[in-house]
């Protein structure tokens, strides 16, 4: 078997973020419910883009903020999702390549507009997100590049994938590709509600075919249907090989078969938006793992890069996290 090229692949919804600052208030008016992520129409999605205030347009997406992440860090990925052949899509691409992340997927010519992801926050940093799909849904098993998948050490599927049927396909397709290449699959659970939706397929996925998962607290408890953090820990250990889970202003725990590892959170100067703080995490934890690193190492580029991220508006790095990582001591 080749010796891989990249250090991660990443699957996922290819959005548009629109970042906007909001109050408690506006959240209530529109019947919105904070902290959450909500599927959205067309028409619900203008509408509430109609009613926002001004705000930063950038090319996000869980996994492709995740992406750009180990691009920060000096790390070799490519990614796929879909977009349409529209002034966003044309957007989200050149911003993928611009960053060093390889993104070959081709765009839609006719059907629904590249997605987009409409995150208002309030000033306790809660974001709450109202997400239209759009081209999104269309991706498909015909995107997968099995010669991609085989080149790259770590496979990384975000959970929200499991929205769109044929994204799901497509998503099924890779892991099997990276397994049978001998190389290992990682998978985000993305969101409580999104575990809600898929909980069978995801604890069956997590116990057969995922090797590295991530969720934050409200995930894993959600996918073991448990109250207690510790309960969720004891039920996800000896299922993925590793469990990567983070709790907010608590750190994160790395869970092997065996072992068990407890990684301090990295303080940030300030937090201004939680957005992308789990992705970024991810970004830290997937480097980390693929350049020689040892777990707790890893954990601890994950809490530095979210540490970054949450100091100000916006899901992806303003500043390089190679050059804080090196200054922190962790390469």
């Amino acid at each position: 078997m080749a010796t891989p090229n990249l250090d991660v692949v990443g699957i996922g919804n290819a959005i548009v973020d629109v970042l906007v600052p909001s109050t408690d208030t506006f959240l209530s008016n529109h019947e919105l419910k904070k902290g959450i992520m909500a599927l959205v129409d067309e028409n619900r999605a203008d509408a509430l883009y109609r009613a926002m205030g001004s705000g930063v347009e950038a090319s996000g997406g869980s996994c492709g903020n995740t992406m750009a992440g180990i691009a920060s860090l000096g790390g070799k990925g490519a990614y796929i999702g879909k977009v349409r052949d529209d002034q966003l899509g044309k957007v989200f691409a050149h911003d993928m390549r611009a960053i060093g992340v390889r993104f070959d997927t081709a765009p839609l010519t006719k059907g629904p507009a590249t997605a987009r992801c409409l995150i208002l926050v309030t000033p306790d940093a809660q974001r709450t997100m109202n997400t239209y799909l759009g081209a999104c849904v269309e991706l498909g098993p015909e995107d997968i590049d099995p010669a991609l998948i085989q080149s790259a050490q770590v496979t990384y599927l975000e959970g929200y994938l499991f929205d769109p049927p044929r994204a799901k396909e497509a998503f099924r397709k890779a892991a099997k590709i990276a397994h049978d290449a001998g190389r290992k699959v990682s998978l985000s659970l993305s969101d409580p509600f999104c575990v809600d939706r898929y909980r069978d397929e995801f604890r069956d996925l997590v116990a057969n075919h995922v090797d590295i998962l991530f969720a934050n607290e409200s995930e894993i408890c959600s996918l073991y249907e448990v109250n207690d953090f510790e309960d969720a820990v004891n039920r996800v250990r000896g299922n993925a090989d590793i469990a990567v889970l983070t709790r907010s202003e608590q750190g994160s725990v790395v869970v092997t078969r065996d072992r068990e590892h407890r990684i301090p959170v990295h303080k940030a100067d300030s937090v201004v938006d939680s957005t992308g703080a789990g992705d970024l995490y991810a970004a830290g934890f997937l480097y980390g793992l693929t350049n020689g690193k040892d777990l707790v190492t890893s954990g601890k580029l994950g809490s530095l890069a979210a540490a970054e991220v949450i100091s100000h508006y916006g899901a992806r790095p303003e500043t390089p996290l190679k050059d804080l990582a090196k200054k922190a001591g962790l390469l």
